[in-house]
């Protein structure tokens, strides 16, 4: 029976790779399973890339003057899974609606440090929501204060922006105990920003 037929694909340019799977993996799962898994996979997929939309049509807006609001603080690191994940929940967390933050990576991984998530809520501060993104033009246009965390000559200059660069540790693998030291690096960073903003 052909996969490209099957009502279990969301979209079906799917299929070659669905057979691929299926054959990679006989023996060991049923086709039903891997169509399962891919249909889940590519929906999830396709609800970040509405969100990762939503927030680069959100720069883009208050770019060209289309929407004001507070103070827009970007977090740049290199993989966006660690230290910038942090700093936008933290600031986010503390700031409220009073800052617009948001986060992104030179060469974003594919999900958030498992002990990242861990130390944040412990703290009280919730990253459920949080994914690695891309660093695009329109985060970084729309951003009055760029902070950057170690991602070094990657990291992108605008003319007109403030740049700050928090030397922090790559959490990256690091045990729990050492991510929480970080996460309280980064919040007395956050704690002096706040200062600064309120004036």
């Amino acid at each position: 029976m052909s996969t490209s037929s099957s009502p279990s694909l969301p979209d079906e340019r799917l299929a070659a790779g669905a057979a691929r799977l299926a054959s990679r993996y006989a023996g060991h799962f049923a086709p039903e399973t891997v169509l399962g898994l891919l249909a889940d996979s590519y929906t999830r997929l396709v609800v970040l890339a509405e969100r990762l939309t939503a927030d680069r049509l959100d720069a883009l807006a208050h770019t060209q003057g289309l929407t004001s609001g507070p103070t827009r603080v970007l977090f740049v690191c290199s993989h966006n899974a660690g230290r910038s994940q942090m700093a936008a929940a933290l600031l986010a967390h503390r700031a409220g609606d009073a800052v617009t933050v948001s986060s992104a990576g030179t060469h974003p991984a594919d999900q958030v440090e498992p002990h990242i998530e861990q130390a944040l809520t412990e703290a009280g501060v919730d990253l459920a929501d949080a994914y690695p993104k891309p660093l695009t033009e329109e985060v970084v246009q729309a951003a009055d204060i760029v902070i950057t965390m170690g991602c070094g000559d990657a990291c992108p200059v605008v003319p007109g922006r403030r740049y700050l660069d928090w030397p922090v540790a790559d959490p990256e693998g690091a045990p729990i105990a050492v991510v929480r030291d970080i996460r309280d690096a980064i919040d007395a960073h956050i704690t002096e920003l706040l200062t600064q903003l309120v004036h």
